[in-house]
């Protein structure tokens, strides 16, 4: 783990193809920090919520990014991967839809995991 202090990083991705580069962002950065061994949170909003479902991120495509697909599967075996509850209902998509390990909760959550102790945020 990155220095000797227990943190969590909450990521919130709001882009999904229709900006490709702060969606990879989202995603490298939430990788990244969960390989590092950092707690982390990945919200997915907005577009983003397309990759809570089964072969959306592999279908993910940006030059000398690294696959979404795998970015994801980072965060989802070591933290944990939330699609916003407002956001998945737009989009037809419910609990049964999504992969496995994804919950689908809603801003009362989020507030609580930013407002946590020792929690940072990002939102891309």
């Amino acid at each position: 783990m990155l220095g000797a202090m227990a943190r969590t990083l909450v990521v919130k991705a709001t882009a999904g193809a229709d900006a490709p580069e702060r969606c990879a962002q989202a995603f490298t950065v939430a990788a990244t920090a969960a390989a590092a061994g950092v707690d982390v949170s990945l919200w997915l909003t907005g577009e983003s919520t397309w990759f809570v479902l089964p072969g959306r991120a592999a279908q993910f495509e940006l030059p000398h990014s690294a696959p979404l697909a795998e970015l994801l599967h980072v965060v989802l075996t070591t933290g944990r991967v939330t699609a916003c509850t407002q956001c998945a209902a737009r989009r037809d998509i419910g609990p049964d839809d999504v992969l496995p390990g994804v919950r689908i909760a809603g801003a009362a959550v989020f507030v609580e995991e930013i407002m946590a102790d020792d929690t940072r945020s990002l939102v891309y």
